[in-house]
């Protein structure tokens, strides 16, 4: 998919660009590229590139040394040798000169790049560890036909870390299993019973991915437990498990048919390439500076702990007191979006201290914000909030209901959530005749809310009085 066609990204929370540069450093593959270079460079003969400008035919043990555990021989030096001299020369750490001789031969020196990764800025260090990245990914799209199934499993980490982790891919975010990323790449949206094609290609997606993310472990984009290798019949295919189980193995089992998460490191880097994408990817901050008609409209996109990192950044900026009057006169309106809005202005207030209180006061009798001001007021325990009348109560009412319908994907959508259900259930069965007098409410969104009443209570009287209602209120409009 192009930027065109593939939603923003939910905002993410990213460590300090110093901590990022440290994990690339760190990072297996880029460190190995230095090593590459720190041996060119101290190299008392000239280092002669292989044919191609690849790496030497054979490496002396004092190159090759680094490329595995304490500098054993672990059997894989000569490939990983490879990989960091292709990513040393991609990324300029390594510069291949001709060395004036016939043939076309290349010395290898370490690049003008190569000082940046000591007395570099963390900004520097990024943009060579993002650009090592980048030629490993394209080094594997021969290998995967173009498809860009890698590509897609990337920005659905991406966009599951943001989600299920606060916006943050942090040590302890959660692994992803391989089966999971392998349906959602080729599996059809909403089948329930896969064919046995379909089952053979997220079979088939699964080990192409588990050979993606192994080759992307070094560079500290993903932490990546391998398909264990007992797994594979003697077609090379993946015998058994999660794609042949509609249930799928639970716990230490699942986990053999591999997992993967993103690091810190992989959050920035996916983030990177959702942007070169045309694809906006929000960071938890961005809003700090901005209005705060844009900070309402933004918090229902976000989760919980993302929404409370914005709203924290965006009070910082500002005086307690004149925030929360910018966020009130924010909030107000008829617009179809104006409950969502209110909603959020609920929400940020919530961080709000006890200096915004004067601001909270001044809209009591105000018909759009009076019952929000109070529910703030009181959840505080402060003194002389006057009780809200029957109308305003029944505003309010309609108002939050209004905003939960409008986040929601649908109004189905928003029909079958459980916890609009509960509340639905709650507010007819605690107020007797509640739509004798909901239907009355003068709010732009009375008529909407009562027909999607009538779609969640479970009681069929109950959904035949909101439907009626909801005509009245038409009606009378």
């Amino acid at each position: 998919m192009t930027g065109d066609d593939r939603p923003a990204a939910p905002p993410v929370r990213l460590p300090a660009e110093a901590g990022l540069a440290r994990d690339a450093l760190a990072s297996p593959l880029l460190s190995r590229a230095a090593g590459l270079a720190r041996w060119a460079g101290g190299s008392t003969e000239a280092v002669r590139a292989g044919a191609g400008g690849g790496p030497p035919a054979g490496l002396p043990a004092e190159a090759a040394a680094p490329f595995g555990p304490d500098g054993a021989d672990d059997g894989e030096g000569p490939p990983r040798a490879a990989r960091a001299w292709e990513l040393a020369v991609g990324t300029g750490l390594l510069e291949l000169r001709a060395d004036g001789g016939d043939g076309g031969a290349r010395t290898a020196v370490p690049g003008a790049r190569y000082a940046l990764l000591t007395g570099g800025s963390p900004a520097e260090v990024l943009e060579i560890w993002y650009e090592g990245l980048e030629t490993v990914l394209a080094a594997r799209q021969p290998d995967r036909g173009g498809d860009g199934l890698l590509d897609t499993a990337l920005d659905t980490l991406y966009r599951m870390a943001a989600r299920d982790s606060g916006g943050f891919a942090g040590e302890a975010g959660p692994m992803v299993p391989l089966p999971v990323l392998a349906a959602s790449a080729v599996a059809p949206d909403g089948m329930e019973h896969p064919t046995d094609a379909v089952l053979e290609s997220v079979s088939a997606a699964m080990v192409a991915l588990d050979e993606g993310f192994r080759t992307l472990a070094p560079t500290g984009a993903v932490v990546h437990r391998p398909l264990d290798g007992a797994l594979f019949g003697e077609d090379g295919a993946v015998s058994g498990g999660p794609a042949e189980e509609p249930g799928g193995p639970a716990g230490e089992e699942v986990a053999r048919y591999g997992m993967v998460r993103l690091t810190p490191l992989g959050l920035y880097g996916v983030r990177r390439r959702l942007l070169a994408a045309g694809v906006p990817a929000p960071v938890v901050g961005d809003l700090a500076g901005h209005t705060a008609g844009d900070l309402l409209a933004a918090l229902p996109g976000h989760g919980e702990e993302a929404a409370r990192g914005e709203i924290e950044h965006w009070f910082a900026r500002r005086a307690p007191l004149e925030a929360a009057r910018e966020l009130l006169a924010a909030a107000r309106g008829d617009d179809r979006d104006a409950p969502r809005r209110r909603l959020a202005c609920q929400q940020a207030l919530s961080l709000a201290g006890a200096e915004a209180e004067p601001a909270l006061r001044e809209v009591l009798d105000d018909g759009q914000l009076g019952g929000l001001a109070r529910v703030w007021l009181s959840e505080r325990g402060l003194a002389d909030v006057p009780a809200p009348s029957e109308e305003m109560i029944f505003w309010l009412t309609v108002d939050t209901l209004a905003a939960q319908l409008a986040t929601a994907d649908d109004a189905a959508g928003a029909g079958g959530s459980d916890e609009l259900r509960d509340l639905v259930r709650g507010l007819v069965d605690g107020h007797s005749g509640f739509f004798d007098k909901a239907w009355r409410v003068d709010h732009p969104a009375t008529g909407e809310v009562l027909e999607a009443m009538s779609r969640v209570h479970p009681d069929r009287q109950a959904a035949k009085d909101a439907r009626r209602a909801a005509y009245r209120a038409r009606s009378r409009g």
